[in-house]
């Protein structure tokens, strides 16, 4: 079987957003959610994915038939708890939010079957990726513990994409790739400030709980990475673009450099392709989005420096 990566979507969201087109109102329905967008970055990047999710409600029952239409492997767990969603309007060229409904927490059967589903694909396919849920209610930390514990314990590559109580749940597996924001290190206490001393002394206290390759976003300053089996840290200098859509462009980091790794790829060319994603992410509207053949044109003008204090 040709390698793949498993993307953990506990509870995708359904996405109305209502843009402006000449004048008129544009409709625009999707499956969103941190583990959606990611697993539509690494299809585009020409890796097969595979989805797991939990799908129940209303809105689940929408989502079934969009996820459906996206160019993945769709594996679901049908669920008493419904999914989430919201709609947002874009016209006026911000983003206002209309109504937002987060998703339901899943019962300990469903969060069972959910468990069982993300193993077995995991150990199937070598790679998974662990999104965060839309809520913190959906599922609790520990069955991310399990998960990463589990899937690391018999040979399957982790990534996390988490803050808070589930990245600290995941570090107990040891992850190969942990990627987490400035912001989400600060509000966890993990640092003092945003200053990039700060910033590194966190990074490398994740190396020691158990994470491998650990990589911090920084919004529109460069990301610092801390590859795995090397002290030295990187900072991620990308090509200047101007931002159409900020949101999303962790999420289509980490996605890359995922998908970079199942490729073969060295960790540092993984790096590229990751802040190549990101960067294109934010110039198109379309969240976890990005034609394979401008990320590789980016990842080739994407600069790996190390940082000295």
């Amino acid at each position: 079987m040709s390698p793949a990566v498993v993307v953990f979507a506990p509870s995708p969201l359904l996405t109305v957003t209502i843009e402006d087109r000449a004048g008129a109102a544009d409709i625009h329905v999707h499956p969103g959610g941190q583990g959606v967008w990611q697993a539509r970055m690494i299809s585009s990047l020409g890796v097969p994915t595979v989805l797991c999710a939990a799908l129940g409600g209303e809105t689940g029952e929408v989502l079934g038939h969009l996820l459906t239409g996206e160019d993945v492997e769709l594996r679901t767990v049908r669920v008493g708890a419904r999914n989430g969603g919201y709609v947002h309007d874009r016209r006026s060229g911000s983003r206002e939010e209309i109504a937002e409904a987060p998703g339901a927490p899943l019962d300990r059967h469903d969060q069972d079957a959910l468990y069982e589903l993300v193993l077995a694909e995991g150990l199937e396919h070598g790679t998974v990726i662990l999104a965060g849920p839309n809520s913190d209610q959906v599922v609790p930390a520990s069955l991310y513990r399990r998960l990463a514990t589990d899937l690391a314990a018999n040979g399957c590559r982790v990534a996390a994409d988490l803050c808070g109580e589930r990245l600290d749940a995941v570090l107990a597996g040891g992850p190969a790739v942990v990627k987490v924001s400035h912001e989400e290190l600060i509000e966890d206490g993990r640092a003092d400030s945003d200053e990039p001393a700060a910033l590194v002394a966190a990074m490398k206290q994740l190396r020691a709980d158990g994470a491998g390759t650990v990589i911090v976003s920084r919004a529109a300053q460069p990301a610092l990475a801390l590859p795995g089996g090397s002290d030295a840290v990187l900072e991620i200098r990308v090509p200047p673009l101007e931002p159409a859509e900020t949101r999303g462009a962790g999420d289509s980091m980490t996605a890359g450099v995922v998908a970079s790794l199942v490729r073969g790829e060295e960790v540092r060319e993984a790096l590229r392709t990751g802040a190549a994603c990101g960067a294109l992410n934010v110039v198109r509207r379309g969240l976890g989005t990005g034609g394979e053949q401008a990320v590789r044109t980016l990842a080739g003008r994407v600069e790996l420096v190390e940082w000295n204090g």
